[in-house]
């Protein structure tokens, strides 16, 4: 990828929408399967939302990028481990038989963790993918993690081309639901290890919660 000749750093409002987007999508989780208040998560969105507001308001956004990233990079973390703590709360709760959550609950709270899944790892695409987009601010054309078909075909796009946020959340959504790579390809192990870690949890949460919670609702 050639260095773009704008050395602003890409827009966040799409990163800043999905971010709202799983506060309302968490909505749907079963009171069975949380972990920890609401509030702590609110505090987390609003915290790496101010962050972006840093990066996309600032002068200088450099200093901004060097919070936002570890923010972000933690906040993703976190996600993770509490749905897949949920995702074994809710395996545990199939296979016990509770009755404190009817297939409607498993339902819905199987689209959370599935949601969450694919918002949490296509946070930490975009944030770790060349060094984050410090690097590819900085850097023009870094090293990467994940092969994009523009970036293969450099005539189809704008010149300066680079990855932002709504590629690593098609690529997120695209391993999760495909289990495979699609027209991304990832080009470390790192990625393709992540890769694996996604498509894992969700098709656990496929093949064992959503179709658990249709044969209740059937039933």
């Amino acid at each position: 990828m050639a260095a773009s000749a704008d050395p602003r750093p890409e827009p966040r409002g799409a990163a800043a929408a999905t971010l709202l987007l799983l506060l309302v999508l968490l909505e749907g989780l079963h009171d069975r399967f949380r972990f920890w208040p609401d509030w702590v998560t609110l505090i987390a969105v609003i915290i790496c939302l101010g962050a972006m507001a840093g990066v996309s308001l600032a002068r200088d956004p450099r200093r901004w990028l060097r919070v936002e990233r570890p923010l972000v990079l933690a906040f993703a973390a976190i996600i993770l481990i509490s749905q897949a703590m949920a995702l074994t709360a809710v395996i545990d709760h199939i296979i016990r038989g509770g009755s404190d959550a009817d297939g409607i609950h498993l339902l819905s709270s199987s689209v959370v963790i599935w949601g969450s899944n694919v918002v949490a790892f296509s946070l930490l695409y975009w944030q770790i993918d060349g060094g984050g987009p410090e690097a590819r601010m900085r850097d023009g054309d870094p090293i990467g993690e994940w092969l994009f078909p523009e970036a293969a075909n450099p005539g189809a796009v704008p010149p300066g081309w680079r990855p932002r946020f709504v590629d690593y959340l098609f690529l997120g959504f695209a391993t999760a639901t495909a289990f495979s790579t699609t027209d991304t390809l990832p080009l470390s192990h790192r990625a393709k290890l992540l890769m694996m870690a996604e498509a894992l949890i969700s098709l656990g949460t496929l093949a064992v919660v959503a179709s658990r919670a249709i044969n209740v609702l059937g039933s």
